[in-house]
């Protein structure tokens, strides 16, 4: 099992910025699909940034630009940097992840469609005006 634990979200004002953290534990490997979701209250759950153990990152149209997803692989803890903070951007942001004892395939697939195995509980993001 996995357990995936996010922190850093809190209160902000428009234009600034955010570095959200979400610290993988338990059964993890090398290979991984990692990605970050958002959830608005009554809205769809948004995929908007993943990543995989080949480097490769994947970003929903909406925030390329300002979001920057990153992973610390010494401390298996996955980032995900928000610049120019804007109030459409207030949410739930929560992560999920896949771990792979050889090859996880697939990795944007499985973000686009989130279809992920572990989920944490997720990071309130607030931003007022």
């Amino acid at each position: 099992q996995v357990q995936l634990v996010e922190s850093g979200g809190g209160s902000v004002q428009a234009g600034g910025s955010l570095r959200l953290s979400c610290t993988a534990s338990g059964r993890t490997y090398s290979n991984y699909c990692m990605g970050w979701y958002r959830q608005i209250p009554g809205n769809e759950r948004e995929a908007i940034a993943a990543v995989d153990s080949d480097g490769n990152t994947y970003y929903a149209d909406s925030v390329k630009g300002r979001f920057t997803i990153s992973k610390n692989n010494a401390g298996n803890t996955l980032y995900l940097e928000i610049n120019s903070l804007k109030p459409e951007d207030t949410a739930m942001y929560v992560c999920a992840a896949d771990f792979c004892p050889l090859l996880c395939a697939y990795c944007h697939t499985t973000w686009i469609r989130g279809r992920y195995n572990y989920w944490g509980r997720g990071t309130r993001v607030t931003v007022s005006s």
